[in-house]
């Protein structure tokens, strides 16, 4: 409405000033003949208002001009602003749809295994009431043939001073075959109950950790907890006092491979003293040319690895079966030399593979920062890429290169330098996993190039570099 008012302000001005242009033109004519006609004031005062509009025109034209380049800028401003908050919202939705599809996927794969083990376990279990039936049925025939055996036993005492009938005879052999038969038959029959009972609680067992997996994964995202998940008793990992191990701590040896050249070759568990540390109970794994320090293994799945960085700085599971030494104990032992880190592992295959590279560990203050270099092994290297990197749980991730959301892909601790790298201390699995989220949160190994490696079993051990005498 302003812009209509200035334009009709516009229109009258330029109309007013050929009237002022016509007066100017006829004041030479009337001078000429001989009239003299003097403006009159109400004309100059109409001049020179004129003039003023215009000026007042001009400048509200330019203050209008300003205002509305003012106004588009703003408003680009604001528009792109916009759409870089839609992009934004664009790419988070989208990361949430794949989370999303990835946790639907592993939840409808549970739930088809449970029902498959929930359908094997009603066979079983009728398999198990048939066999049962079939047991009552030969024992009864058993009681049946020892009263005959009996009563002929009777009959045998009442005649023997005469003679006995040869049908009898036969009878009494074909008798005694038959129930050696029928006890050989029932010993089977026993035999296959007891192992259709341990398989049956077997599948039980199984069910009922898929269900706890499932509802786990439904509240929490979380990976599901191991079968047994029983932890070794908490003072394996704690240090030992001098008290506790009834020697003088100056004997004790550094690694196991001190131990190994003080004539110990048993494998097992012992006790050493590094360098700077207090006694602790290591497994030392003793060959033929010298003993490892194994500070990690996962074999059966009976502990569970999804475990805190409290956890993993200490120590935790079961020294002879799955565990992980502790990140205080093994820098410990590292600091004290030149070590050689071993990686033992089997896939889903069967093939075994192994993996050597020099190794040493940064400290607490450096988040126990992994080096490794000299590669050697019949398997892609996987974990030279991770060098420099620092360890990192579950509560997040110690590496700023890493992105934050990749926790959520993984389960365990470790060197992670980012989604899709190697982990072997994920998720510990019975069956080697089909969908793709399911194998990111297992035991992984994934080269840099070449074919990845689900794992079912893994060892790490350190060994002390040996040095050549001249």
């Amino acid at each position: 409405m302003k812009l209509f008012y200035i334009v009709l302000l516009l229109a009258s001005c330029t109309a007013a000033v050929p009237l002022e242009i016509t007066t100017r033109q006829m004041q030479p004519t009337l001078q000429s003949q001989g009239f003299t006609t003097e403006p009159s004031p109400t004309e100059e005062k109409s001049r020179f208002a004129m003039l003023d509009d215009v000026r007042l025109l001009a400048n509200g034209l330019l203050q209008l001009g300003q205002s509305l380049r003012e106004f588009v800028r703003k408003t680009k401003a604001q528009i792109n602003d916009i759409f870089q908050k839609l992009n934004i919202f664009d790419r988070s939705f989208y990361q949430l749809s794949v989370v999303t599809s990835e946790i639907k996927e592993e939840e409808e794969e549970l739930k088809r295994t449970t029902n498959y083990l929930k359908a094997n376990n009603e066979e079983i279990k009728n398999l198990s009431l048939e066999i049962n039936s079939k047991i009552n049925n030969i024992m009864q025939e058993r009681t049946q043939l020892q009263s005959k055996v009996g009563s002929l036993e009777e009959m045998l005492k009442g005649l023997s001073q005469s003679i006995v009938p040869a049908d009898q005879l036969s009878e009494i052999t074909t008798l005694r075959d038959v129930i050696e038969t029928q006890e050989k038959t029932i010993s089977n029959l026993l035999k296959a109950v007891k192992e259709q009972h341990d398989q049956l609680d077997y599948q039980k067992n199984k069910i009922k950790n898929l269900e706890e997996k499932l509802s786990y994964d439904n509240s929490q995202d979380t990976v599901d907890k191991p079968m047994d998940s029983d932890l070794a008793a908490p003072d394996m990992f704690e240090y030992l006092s001098e008290n506790a191990t009834g020697r003088d701590t100056k004997d004790l040896p550094m690694d196991c491979g001190e131990l190994f050249n003080k004539g110990k070759t048993k494998s097992g568990i012992h006790v050493i003293k590094p360098n700077g540390s207090e006694p602790f109970n290591v497994y030392c794994d003793m060959s033929s040319d010298g003993g490892s320090t194994v500070i990690q293994h996962r074999a059966d799945g009976s502990v569970d690895f999804d475990q805190t960085w409290e956890k993993y700085e200490k120590g935790f599971g079961n020294l002879e079966k799955d565990f992980w030494l502790g990140l205080e104990k093994i820098h410990s032992i590292a600091q004290q030399g030149d070590y050689t880190l071993r990686i033992d592992m089997e896939d889903w295959k069967e093939e075994k593979h192994w993996a050597e590279y020099q190794f040493s560990l940064g400290g607490p203050s450096e988040y126990y920062t992994l080096h490794v270099s000299n590669f050697s092994g019949d398997i892609l290297d996987a974990l030279t890429n991770m060098t420099g990197v620092r360890f990192s749980t579950k509560e997040g991730t110690n590496d700023k290169t890493r992105n934050a959301d990749c926790t959520r892909s993984y389960t365990g601790g470790w060197w992670f330098n980012g989604c899709g790298e190697t982990n072997l201390n994920g998720r510990f699995t019975w069956l080697r996993a089909k969908s793709r989220s399911a194998r990111r949160r297992g035991i992984y190994w994934r080269p840099g190039a070449g074919s990845s490696y689900a794992l079912k079993m893994t060892k790490i051990s350190l060994r002390p570099v040996l040095t050549q005498t001249i």
